[in-house]
């Protein structure tokens, strides 16, 4: 799910880059067409418990929301709480074979010592329908919302938030470990970090011990998740930042690389062309992200960043999307479908080189309230929570597209990307463009 968050040089990847190591390279030749993808290549979806639920419980981002100050009200989002059953059919009839889900810790755990089974029973269901359905359930257990109680004891500032996490996740874990899901412990960490310092969750010092506890509890729920399924896959998806990516995520992976064992990777923008800094998303104030610098090779360059660096951990790019204002065309006139396109040929051509890139989630099924605004819209289904009350789904060109190219393993081998590579330098750091440039071969 993206963000608006800050750019490179802000307080939040401040206090986020302090640390810095750089992976080291290798090169590959890449073939001058691509080959299907196998039958086994894991096609999926992706969307967040918060963002797209709707009836949203005390939470930490129910009260800054509450405070005035995001551009938009929550309302009930895109409300998947109701209409799961009809959303999970929508992905079913794409062909994926993952659908990502959030696990609300708000919604399971209203107060210290309470459960709520409801809340229980309501996952029960979604992730029932989507095995039912014949997909696999990717679980994440944290997407940046904690409970209200929680909230009040210092959230991340807490060094006790650690085990108030670990206690509600571990129920979690043991209630569905049995349906074999992938998981995701943590969404995006960094962006974590930098997005409560946006909210005022914790404050610039802070930063560094708040990333230090989220590491202790990755390193730990994963040790519970494979004592129940020692064959569990486990992940904290990193959402690349192109340019910098050496100094917001590496300080996280250091803490947390012997307990992945898969590399989630998140792309979706270049650094911006005017002054080279790192963007990541349309913080208030800053370029709004439909405006961002979309280069689809890009994802090819992260994926070999954590291929170097993990050569023997399968690659899953756990999202990845097109933000445009309001369902609009967007002013460059790169659609939906062109984006999807391109970005699977280059999917293709990492595998063709080598790269084990096991499986693409599109960000996301629908659109959804993305942490302040609805005005980004990522989803293959367009929603107008404003404008509409009906909240109807609305097909992208998109949609067609991504059914077919899950049937046929991708794109042709002659396929030409809509938008043609731009030299590597222009859109990531020196260290992701050692060896092959793509503008080149």
């Amino acid at each position: 799910m993206r963000t608006p968050r800050s750019r490179r040089g802000s307080a939040a990847l401040s206090a986020v880059a302090s640390m810095l190591m750089v992976s080291g390279v290798s090169t590959a030749q890449a073939p001058p067409e691509v080959m299907a993808l196998a039958p086994d290549f894991l096609w999926g979806v992706a969307s967040s418990g918060f963002q797209s639920e709707g009836q949203a419980p005390d939470s930490n981002w129910s009260r800054y929301i509450a405070s005035g100050a995001t551009a938009d009200p929550y309302r009930d989002s895109v409300d998947f709480a109701s209409r799961y059953i009809t959303d999970i059919e929508l992905a079913a009839r794409l062909g994926v074979r993952v659908y990502r889900v959030g696990l609300e810790w708000a919604r399971l755990q209203p107060a210290p010592d309470t459960w709520d089974e409801a809340a229980f029973g309501f996952y029960d269901s979604v992730i029932d329908r989507i095995v039912a359905a014949g997909m696999r359930p990717m679980l994440t257990l944290d997407h940046w919302v904690y409970p209200g109680w929680a909230s009040d004891r210092g959230g991340w500032r807490n060094p006790g938030m650690v085990q108030d996490w670990l206690v509600n996740m571990r129920k979690v874990v043991q209630r569905y470990a049995s349906r074999k899901p992938l998981w995701v412990t943590f969404n995006e960490p960094a962006a974590y970090v930098g997005t409560e310092l946006r909210t005022g969750g914790i404050s610039v010092e802070e930063a560094p011990a708040m990333l230090d506890r989220i590491a202790q509890a990755h390193n730990e729920i994963y040790d519970d998740i494979h004592r129940y399924r020692p064959d569990a896959m486990v992940t904290s998806n990193l959402g690349y930042v192109a340019g910098a990516e050496a100094e917001v995520n590496q300080p996280i992976v250091d803490r947390i690389s012997a307990k992945l064992d898969f590399i989630g990777v998140d792309y979706y923008f270049a650094p911006l062309p005017q002054t080279g800094e790192s963007a990541q998303g349309g913080s208030a104030g800053g370029v709004p992200m439909w405006e961002l610098p979309v280069h689809p090779e890009g994802v090819y360059y992260a994926l070999r960043h954590y291929a170097r660096q993990f050569p023997d951990r399968p690659l899953y790019v756990v999202e990845n999307g097109l933000p445009t204002e309001n369902g609009q065309v967007r002013p460059d006139g790169y659609t939906r479908a062109d984006h999807l396109r391109d970005t699977v040929y280059w999917l293709q051509r990492a595998k063709a080189d080598g790269m084990n890139v096991i499986g693409y989630n599109y960000w996301s099924l629908t659109d959804n309230y993305e942490w302040g605004s609805y005005a980004p819209r990522f989803g293959l289904y367009t929603v107008d929570v404003l404008t509409d009350p009906t909240l109807a789904r609305r097909p992208t060109d998109a949609v067609d597209v991504y059914s077919r190219l899950i049937r046929r393993g991708g794109v042709a081998p002659s396929y030409l990307p809509t938008r043609a590579p731009v030299p590597c330098i222009e859109i990531d750091a020196p260290e992701a463009c050692a060896g092959e440039d793509l503008a080149e071969g």
